[in-house]
């Protein structure tokens, strides 16, 4: 079973993408800011992280930019408001493996999910 790390400080956000990953059988952790993204990334080695950008404590570039650096075989996604080209190039530059914006639909990202993830 994958693993899903979903780091967002919109609890609606959390809410939603938790149901829909554990429904399309994920093994999903939630995070709430960029430090607790790094230690559950740590802790679980997930698959895939789902990452927001502007969070408390340590911004989503720097969670991405670790994860890429310690461990290169996990996937991100960047989910984000921040939809500038700047900030898609910044993300992408970091290594993030796809870089989506808010809203989303719920639909397209369990596809790319599951196209990085397979």
């Amino acid at each position: 079973m994958s693993k899903i790390l979903i780091v967002d400080d919109e609890p609606n956000i959390l809410l939603s993408l938790d149901f829909l990953f554990k429904k399309e059988g994920y093994e999903v952790y939630i995070g709430r800011n960029g430090e607790e993204a790094l230690a559950l990334v740590q802790e679980h080695e997930p698959n895939l992280v789902l990452l927001d950008i502007m969070m408390p404590l340590v911004d989503g570039y720097e969670v991405c930019a670790f994860i890429k650096k310690e461990y290169p075989k996990i996937k991100v996604v960047f989910l984000t408001a921040k939809g500038k080209a700047k900030d898609r190039e910044k993300g992408l530059s970091l290594g993030a493996d796809l870089y989506l914006t808010k809203p989303f639909s719920t639909k397209e990202i369990v596809s790319k999910v599951k196209e990085l993830v397979n």
